[in-house]
């Protein structure tokens, strides 16, 4: 369950008596910031304000386990920006959902460019930058910033042989091979990776990685792979994804196969209509927006 954490300012003894001796410390001597907090959760940052920056410096708080990413390739994350000067929030993403970029310097920055490169999914990294000196952002600034994965990540389901068998290249993007058989009459959810993260529920906004294909051909006609980043939007919106996915453990991957009589809610072509289709869905993140602000 993603919550969000409240912060604290702690002024330690050190700079208590730089303040009382007349003392302030040592230009050369970044000041202190310190992250806690728990994997999957917003973090709690600690530090005192005004924060004075003079130069980018990064942290990493913990490294990852994951795949490393790789230039060019999507990159998701979740962050905490602070306004440094006053510790004030200025944006988060841990209570709505993380945030899908390309790991370039012209999609991310140079500042976030750098704190990501050579790193691993599963990592949690400190940015301090000083102000941009561009009217709304000329202020320093404190991020800590998650990587999360771009792609399923669990134990291997035993496959059904009455589904479409899938195969992954090696960035994840799964292609199916048809049964030859009739398709199911009725919606069906069926796990391929099963996942430990938390669970969708049916009015959740999650982010995912999915192909859709025609049961018949086994031809692919929409698919956040080839577009390049992983998306994120409402189950309420799509009925069939809402009843299939809920209850999936973030980090499953999950065949759909929806009948013709749902509405698909994504990019399909005319020539489907009245088709089965089946959907490989790779859960990267789920929120639930009643909890929002909790």
């Amino acid at each position: 369950m993603r919550r969000l954490q409240g912060r604290a300012l702690v002024v330690v003894l050190a700079v208590a008596l730089f303040s009382l001796a007349g003392c302030t410390p040592p230009p050369s001597e970044p000041a202190a910031v310190t992250v806690s907090g728990e994997p999957g959760e917003a973090p709690t940052i600690t530090y005192l304000t005004p924060l004075h920056v003079d130069v980018t410096r990064t942290e990493q708080i913990w490294p990852g386990t994951g795949a490393e990413l790789l230039e060019g390739a999507p990159v998701l994350i979740d962050f905490w920006l602070e306004d440094a000067t006053d510790a004030s929030l200025v944006k988060e993403s841990y209570s709505t959902n993380p945030t899908a970029m390309l790991l370039t310097e012209e999609d991310l920055g140079t500042d976030l460019y750098e704190t990501l490169r050579g790193q691993k999914v599963g990592a949690r990294l400190l940015q301090v930058s000083p102000g941009s000196g561009s009217g709304a952002s000329d202020y320093p600034t404190v991020t800590v910033v998650d990587v999360l994965p771009t792609r399923a990540d669990g134990q291997p389901v035993p496959a059904r042989p009455d589904l479409p068998a899938v195969s992954l290249d090696a960035s994840g993007a799964p292609t199916i091979t048809p049964t030859g058989t009739e398709p199911p009459a009725i919606l069906v959810g069926q796990p391929l990776i099963r996942g430990n993260g938390d669970q969708v529920a049916a009015n959740d906004v999650v982010t995912v990685q999915y192909t859709g294909f025609a049961w018949t051909t086994g031809e692919a006609f929409d698919s956040t792979w080839t577009h390049g980043l992983p998306v994120s939007f409402s189950l309420q919106d799509v009925k069939a994804w809402a009843e299939g996915l809920v209850d999936q453990p973030v980090g499953s991957q999950v065949m759909l196969v929806v009948p013709p009589d749902y509405g698909l809610g994504v990019t399909a072509s005319e020539e489907l209509a009245g088709q089965t289709v089946a959907f490989v869905v790779d859960i990267l993140a789920t929120g639930h927006p009643e909890q929002a602000g909790s």
